[in-house]
């Protein structure tokens, strides 16, 4: 059912990016080396070989992008800095001036046209130097982090009000640690390191946040958060007890918010990670424990709930025997429904009804804090078509559930952030998929930049700030979007919401989104007919 009505007056609305993704400019001006740097220069990390050497060039090109933030009329704008280019070897050694200035005048930019900053601190583009030396496993990259975030809030906190510390650390630690996809390419201990990483990253974060709430936060008035990315879980099978405990522990939220907000892991996590440790003969958990000094230290450290969410998956479990493996862990497997509308990427479905559960679930879970949607998007690949009529179409259909969420259910959500502003490199698939609001024409070296269709009809939302009734009269800000027809099927969200009750039967044809290790597990133990990611 859809629903008209209107966010809060000051409800935050904007777009996000992220350094390495659209600055280029990687050897300019005194920045080092960065792990994705290395990596992409790899042969055969990138799909087509492609590198952020480049990128959308925004280092070079910031009135570009502030033009283009006008033309959305966004009042917030989520960007990244790159550690690297500040810091060129990881440490305070020596602070790079010309970055400093960089973000400076980008601040001051964006300041003047009313758009106000939120800035994360960690994108993924670890220094290398600090990779040299065991990067996110070792343990003094917490006091390197704690001191590049104290450089960054006393030298630009006075103009940032949002600061977000990481950016999904699932990503960082599972598709870096676990899969090798991501920079920095490890996946010799699947069994230990992802959870060393995310031990290391939950107290580098609470550092940060301290740093901030004791030097800067009575002078400067800025809020410190960090952004998890969630997918929401349905069980395959409705009617099985075993696929509904399976959804609910697939380790988005527990391994990171739990402690956060409720200062150690989720009771699922601990028990999953230690029942499968003992499966494997080992006498006690893989997962590394808090002492209470530090379950003390990051119980609290948030000022609000920084959420990206794409997609909802369905969930079985798996029986994993004594495998030791991050995976094996979960003992679950995700997969997508074919019903649902096909975006441009594999992993990606449009399933809009997941967005308000999940934030529902985050208002149960976590004592209602209040939410921002970080990032929010949608691909497509293929040909350029400027007319993005499935863009539009996901937009206005994730954040009707939003305003859902807001009115109906009491979630105190307070901003809305799409990802992207530009078609910028999106890590492993290079160019190939397009998540941007705006194109960039890659073959002009201008690199320019030109709206699609979905740059008007967000920036109308924006404008009427939530959906008016129809019944009220006309309104020059609601264009209503054209249903979308699938390759597979003509369902709808009206249809996906009635489906969701019947979850993916063990008869019906569903596709498998894990990784390359979990499926030829798949293959090696069961008989099911699924396709590879």
């Amino acid at each position: 059912m859809y629903h008209y009505g209107n966010f809060s007056q000051n409800f935050l609305w904007g777009v996000s990016s992220s350094a390495y993704q659209i600055e280029g400019a990687w050897r300019e001006d005194g920045k080092g080396l960065s792990i994705w740097d290395k990596f992409t220069h790899t042969p055969g990390k990138i799909s087509e070989h492609d590198t952020g050497d480049v990128a959308c060039n925004s280092y070079n090109k910031m009135e570009d992008d502030i033009a283009a933030l006008k033309k959305v009329k966004v009042s917030h704008y989520r960007f990244s800095i790159s550690w690297p280019r500040i810091l060129p070897d990881g440490t305070t050694k020596y602070i790079n001036q010309a970055g400093l200035n960089y973000y400076k005048k980008l601040l001051d930019s964006l300041i003047a046209a009313n758009i106000e900053p939120q800035v994360t601190l960690y994108h993924w583009d670890l220094p290398q130097a600090l990779q040299d030396v065991g990067g996110w496993e070792n343990e003094t990259i917490i006091e390197r982090f704690k001191e590049y975030a104290d450089v960054l809030f006393e030298n630009l906190g006075p103009k940032v009000k949002l600061w977000i510390t990481f950016n999904e650390p699932f990503v960082i630690t599972v598709l870096g640690h676990v899969q090798g996809a991501h920079a920095p390419g490890l996946n010799d201990r699947p069994d230990t390191l992802p959870y060393i990483v995310g031990h290391n990253i939950i107290k580098s974060h609470a550092e940060a946040w301290h740093v901030y709430n004791d030097k800067y936060r009575a002078s400067q008035g800025g809020l410190v958060s960090i952004t998890v990315n969630s997918d929401w879980a349905e069980p395959r099978n409705p009617y099985k007890q075993e696929d509904y405990e399976a959804a609910r522990n697939v380790f988005y939220l527990g391994w990171w918010a739990h402690p956060i907000f409720n200062g150690d892991y989720s009771p699922l996590v601990k028990k999953s990670v230690l029942d499968q440790s003992l499966a494997g003969g080992l006498t006690k958990s893989r997962l590394p424990e808090f002492t209470p000094e530090e379950i003390k230290r990051i119980n609290g450290t948030y000022d609000y709930f920084g959420l990206n969410h794409y997609c909802s998956v369905l969930a079985f479990p798996v029986d994993f025997g004594t495998t030791q493996h991050f995976e094996a862990d979960r003992g679950v497997v995700v997969i997508s429904d074919r019903t649902w509308l096909e975006t441009g990427s594999v992993w990606l479905r449009m399933t809009p009804f997941g967005l308000r559960r999940l934030l529902k679930f985050i208002k149960d879970e976590y004592r209602n804090p209040p939410i921002i949607i970080t990032e929010n998007g949608v691909s497509e690949n293929g040909p350029v078509d400027l007319n993005d009529v499935h863009r539009k179409y996901y937009y206005e259909k994730y954040i009707n559930q939003v305003l859902k969420a807001y009115l109906l259910d009491d979630v105190n959500i307070i901003g809305y952030t799409a990802w992207s502003l530009l078609d910028n490199l999106e890590w492993g698939v290079g160019y190939t998929e397009r998540f941007g609001l705006f194109y960039v024409n890659r073959t002009d070296p201008d690199l320019p930049r030109t709206p699609k269709a979905s740059v008007s009809f967000y920036s109308s939302i924006i404008s009427c700030n939530g959906f008016p009734d129809p019944a009220s009269g006309p309104q020059e800000c609601w264009n209503p979007t054209p249903t979308i027809q699938n390759v597979w099927s003509n369902s709808t969200e009206t249809t996906q919401e009635a489906q969701v009750e019947s979850m993916c039967q063990l008869n019906r044809s569903c596709f498998l989104l894990t990784s390359i290790s979990l499926f030829k597990y798949l293959l090696a133990n069961t008989t099911s007919g699924y396709l590879s990611n």
